[in-house]
């Protein structure tokens, strides 16, 4: 576990300064500060858990992603903590197989899906970042953010020292719930209610190590998603379009409704007959939520903080992977940060515009109810592989009314 690695400011005159303070020491956080550090940057990454725990959250990333790790060079030192390559993305209609899915022969990129155990590669990265040269500060927890030129960063600890940092530009990549975001004075919008997603980690589930399995009944407006972790057990998530039925779960006594769950929507009840819970159990909205361009006086987002992602699609960390990639771009290009910054924001707000869009599509094929969305679901599962690939392409599918069309028909 990464502790503390620099002194603080005994001194309540004394204000440190940075090249970059990364607010929030999770993936993103420490992917960023890792790159910066490697050029020479002075960064400071401020993470509050000394510890992270697990939670229920994505840890499956489509191929899409494996680019821009690899940019970053993070291939190894993820493989090195546990990543591992899934080869095979394996679809069921109600327990009806459809489709068995070889990544690396039908994905641009030429390789597979990466499963990882969170909590461990949250460490691994912040690690990473540290050896590579960012100042660490886990225990430390950020009140407030100030834009500006500078902008600066208010940060307490469990001692009671309240310290104020500046830098040539503050990183909020502190997720969902982003502080920065608000500190920062970003608009945060939302995507109206549509599905909701029950996430919990198992052991003892009969899966295949290699393979992610996706089961669904689009007539109800359900799937099932099972996630192999190794060692680490699998994570099995069931997607619901809201329907009365389905309760939201949050507590251990829940395990066996989410079963049923599952079971209804076609896994194996033999997959089932050993399993015990390993992890938290939760129901969470699965309802997109953003911000328009997200840089401004001084703050700039990645991650989560940025824009959330329906988990319902696994999208989110290869959404974050290429945040990171391409602000590291732009900030090892030219000596002007804000400018860069700013060119981000723009080009995030492309790629994340288009990714939302497939999803929206794919949201009425598969979650869709009644006569209507099964006459779409007619027309467009006849033309499924020449629609749009979330796994393969994921924001670098075609998104104009033509592709629209060809996809839906309407």
């Amino acid at each position: 576990m990464v502790e503390l690695s620099v002194p603080r400011s005994s001194s309540s005159n004394a204000l440190m300064r940075y090249d970059l303070i990364v607010v929030g020491g999770g993936l993103a956080g420490s992917a960023l500060a890792g790159a910066m550090a490697e050029t020479g940057a002075h960064v400071l990454v401020l993470e509050r858990e000394h510890e992270f725990r697990d939670r229920v959250r994505g840890e499956g990333m489509h191929p899409w992603g494996v680019p821009e790790i690899r940019a970053l060079g993070l291939s190894e030192p993820m493989k090195s903590a546990g990543a591992a390559e899934i080869r095979w993305w394996v679809t069921y209609r109600g327990s009806t197989l459809l489709a068995r899915r070889d990544l690396p022969e039908t994905t641009p990129f030429r390789h597979g899906a990466l499963n990882f155990f969170h909590p461990t590669m949250q460490e691994a990265l912040l690690r990473r970042a540290a050896a590579a040269g960012a100042e660490v500060r886990r225990g430390a927890t950020v009140t407030e953010v100030r834009p500006g030129e500078p902008p600066a960063a208010v940060v307490s600890y469990g001692d009671g020292q309240v310290e104020t940092m500046e830098a040539r530009l503050i990183v909020g990549a502190d997720g969902r719930r982003s502080r920065a975001r608000q500190w920062g004075g970003f608009d945060t919008r939302h995507d109206e209610k549509r599905l909701a997603i029950t996430g919990v980690l198992v052991k003892g589930m009969k899966v295949a190590e290699n393979a992610i399995q996706i089961f669904r009944l689009p007539s109800f407006g359900q799937s099932v998603l099972l996630f192999p972790l190794g060692n680490a057990g699998c994570r099995a998530y069931f997607v619901s379009g809201r329907r009365s039925e389905h309760r939201w779960l949050s507590r251990p006594s829940d395990f066996g409704t989410f079963l049923e769950y599952c079971c209804a929507t076609g896994v194996p009840a033999d997959w089932l007959t050993d399993v015990e819970v390993a992890g938290p159990l939760a129901t969470f909205e699965a309802a997109d939520s953003w911000v328009e361009t997200p840089y401004r006086h001084g703050v700039v987002l990645v991650g989560d903080a940025a824009a959330s992602s329906d988990p319902s699609w696994g999208c989110g960390l290869s959404l974050m992977f290429r945040d990171v990639r391409t602000l590291r771009d732009g900030l090892t290009s030219s000596t002007d940060w804000q400018s860069a910054a700013a060119k981000y924001a723009i080009e995030h707000d492309d790629y994340y515009g288009r990714l939302r869009t497939v999803i929206s599509w794919l949201r009425t094929l598969l979650y869709g109810l009644g006569p209507t969305a099964d006459e779409i679901r007619e027309h467009a599962f006849a033309r499924i592989a020449e629609g749009p690939d979330l796994v393969g392409k994921g924001p670098d599918n075609r998104t104009d009314d033509a592709a629209r069309i060809q996809f839906l028909g309407q």
